[in-house]
C-alpha cells in the first residue's frame, strides 16, 4: 500500500515509522523540512499512484490547522480518493469534513489514535468512523498500524462521521478521571507519616490488582524517577477534549461527575492563588469571625504567627 502522511510530530512521525516497518510505502510531508519527504502537500499527492483511489492520512493539530490541510486536499485529491484524520478533531467537524470531500467524491474517515509516544514499540489503538468502503481502503494501514496480532484496538465505531473521534473523545474524558485520581492517591500517600516507599506501593499495585493499567506503569515510572515530584509544577493543560466530553455529556443528560470534576482540578492547578478560596475565606471572616490570611507588607511577614 502507497499513503501519505501529513504531520510528522511526536505521533505521525512514529506512525510513519511503524507503516514502513510493516511494509507500507509512506510519503510523508511536514512543514518542518529536516522530517519531509516532500516539500509541499501538492508534491505528496503527486507522488502517490492513482490506481485504486490515494489515502492520504492527517496528523496535524485539531481545529484551524485539520480543516485548512484538508479543504487544501480537496482540491488536489479527486474522485475514489479517501482522507482520513487522525488528529484530536471534535467530533461536530468530521460531518463539514465528511461533506466538503464528498462534494468531489473522495471520501473520508475520522480516526482516534491512542497510544501516545509508546505507540511506534507497542501500536495504536484505533477508533475509526466512516463508510465502509472508504475505511477499506485504509485497512493495511489500520492493520499496520494497530497493537499486535489481533483486532484487539482496532474497531469500526460507526458509518456516521464522527464516531471514531466522539469515541476518542469519551476516551479521553475517561482519561482525565483516572488520571486524577490516581494523582489523588499519590498525594495521600505522600502526606500520610505511616507510610513509607510510595513509589514500591504504586509499583506493587500493577500486579494482581483492579486498578492496575498503562497510567499507573507510567505515574510509577515518573515517581521512581523523581520521588516526590520536585522537578515539575503542578500545572496540566486540557486538550479538548475533556471540556468536549463534558459538553456531550450535558447534551444528552448523562450524569458524568468524575470526569467534569477531573477537569476542573485541571483548571485549579493553572492558579497562583484561587479566587475563589479568597470570596470563601471572606465570608469565614464576616459571619463567624475565623481567621484570614492576608498578603505581607512591604519588608514583612503577613501571619506571622501561623
Amino acid at each position: 500500500m502507497h499513503i501519505g502522511l501529513v504531520g510528522l510530530g511526536k505521533m505521525g512521525g512514529n506512525m510513519r515509522t511503524r507503516m514502513r516497518n510493516a511494509g507500507l510505502t509512506v510519503v510523508g510531508y511536514d512543514r518542518n523540512p529536516d522530517v519531509s519527504d516532500v516539500d509541499s502537500l501538492a508534491a505528496l499527492v503527486e507522488a502517490l499512484p492513482t490506481e485504486g483511489g490515494r489515502v492520504v492520512w492527517v496528523m496535524v493539530p485539531s481545529g484551524e490547522p485539520t480543516r485548512a490541510t484538508i479543504a487544501d486536499l480537496a482540491g488536489l485529491l479527486g474522485e475514489g480518493d479517501v482522507v482520513v484524520d487522525g488528529g484530536n478533531s471534535k467530533w461536530t467537524d468530521d460531518a463539514e469534513n465528511a461533506e466538503l470531500l464528498g462534494a468531489k467524491g473522495i471520501g473520508f474517515v475520522d480516526c482516534g489514535v491512542s497510544g501516545g509516544v509508546w505507540g511506534l514499540e507497542n501500536g495504536y489503538a484505533l477508533m475509526y468512523g466512516g463508510a465502509v468502503e472508504h475505511a477499506e481502503k485504509v485497512l493495511p494501514a489500520f492493520q499496520a498500524l494497530k497493537p499486535g496480532d489481533t483486532d484487539d484496538g482496532l474497531v469500526h465505531c460507526g458509518t456516521t462521521p464522527g464516531a471514531g473521534h466522539f469515541s476518542k473523545m469519551v476516551h479521553n474524558g475517561i482519561e482525565y478521571a483516572m488520571m486524577q485520581a490516581y494523582a489523588e492517591g499519590w498525594e495521600l500517600l505522600e502526606k500520610a507519616e505511616i507510610v513509607e516507599n510510595v513509589p514500591e506501593i504504586f509499583s506493587s499495585w500493577r500486579t494482581g490488582t483492579v486498578v492496575r493499567s498503562w497510567l499507573l506503569d507510567l505515574l510509577t515510572e515518573a515517581i521512581r524517577a523523581d520521588e516526590h515530584l520536585d522537578q515539575l509544577r503542578g500545572y496540566a493543560e486540557d486538550s479538548g477534549e475533556g471540556r468536549w466530553t463534558v459538553q456531550a455529556a450535558i447534551d444528552h443528560a448523562v450524569p458524568m461527575h468524575v470526569i467534569a470534576a477531573s477537569l476542573f482540578a485541571r483548571f485549579t492547578s493553572r492558579q497562583e492563588d484561587s479566587p475563589a478560596m479568597k470570596a470563601i475565606a471572606a465570608m469565614r471572616n464576616q459571619f463567624g469571625g475565623h481567621a484570614v490570611h492576608t498578603e505581607p507588607p512591604p519588608g514583612g511577614e503577613a501571619n506571622p504567627d501561623e
